[in-house]
């Protein structure tokens, strides 16, 4: 009888309990609950569970969702809504954005065959990665394809490449799901670690900072500009951990210095 009920249980819940390891699916600003719902359903039909939205455009919980995902509870009970982007990529490692328009940022653009093995790779070495969907009817914004380590492509007729969020979600997972590996070998060891996405938005937010604080930049539309252009090259540099703390304590110095050289002058002229 427990033996039935736990097959049971796990009939129910997708059989997340039995799933390994998985990538994370991120939609940006959905502005339909039944996406999400049927988002849902497409990542657990291929062994994805963990689910997070950014400013979504509607209240939670959502009785539409949850219609939608067709019995995928499971992922939406444990689906987490975050207010911006970088607080939603705190723990991830390697980012992949999907989208068709590569905006001129200078990004890798790699079929979703090649992301599915190098996301397995990633995972197997215990990294986080995530996969990362924008709006319904806009698609993802520079700013936020820019955290990004490469753009993922799916090919479609390019007369008509219009794919619903759903639709771009279940066929991202098929290539997950298609190229599991056969056996569970043990990951040969990686001493380097990759810098979560937190981490690297935190040394971007400092350097914008202490540019700030020696006008480097003038102008607010230079600003808004060299923003862009320092976040993207900070991503496409990969950082490891140990790097991004190397990175931080040199920032750190200089501001200290500075600081201590402007007020010596300061103390020298009173």
């Amino acid at each position: 009888m427990r033996d039935k009920s736990l097959i049971r249980s796990k009939t129910l819940r997708g059989g997340i309990e039995t799933l390994g390891e998985a990538p994370v699916v991120i939609l940006c600003r959905p502005q339909m609950a039944e996406n999400v719902g049927t988002a849902a359903r497409a990542m657990l039909n291929f062994g994805i569970y963990e689910l997070r939205l950014v400013a979504p455009g509607f209240g939670w919980p959502n009785a539409k969702a949850l219609m939608a995902a067709s019995g995928a509870n499971e992922v939406l009970n444990r689906m987490e809504i975050f207010k911006d982007l970088p607080s939603a990529l705190h723990d991830i490692h390697t980012l992949y954005a999907t989208t068709a328009r590569g905006r001129d940022l200078h990004k890798p653009v790699l079929p979703a065959d090649t992301v599915a093995e190098a996301a397995h790779g990633a995972i197997a070495q215990g990294h986080r990665v995530g996969f990362l969907f924008g709006a319904e009817r806009t698609g993802l914004e520079n700013d936020e394809i820019a955290l990004a380590d490469a753009i993922l492509t799916i090919p479609v007729n390019p007369y008509f490449p219009s794919l619903n969020l759903a639709q771009a979600v279940l066929l991202v997972s098929y290539e997950w799901h298609r190229r599991r590996p056969e056996g569970s070998p043990a990951p040969a060891p990686d001493r380097t670690v990759p810098a979560v996405k937190a981490d690297v938005h935190r040394l971007h937010e400092a350097l914008m900072a202490e540019l700030d604080q020696v006008d480097f930049f003038k102008t607010p539309e230079r600003r808004r500009t060299f923003a862009l252009t320092i976040e993207t090259m900070l991503e496409r540099r990969g950082f490891t951990t140990s790097e991004i703390h190397l990175f931080r304590g040199i920032l750190k110095e200089l501001t200290t210095a500075r600081r201590d050289k402007e007020t010596g002058k300061r103390e020298a002229g009173a």
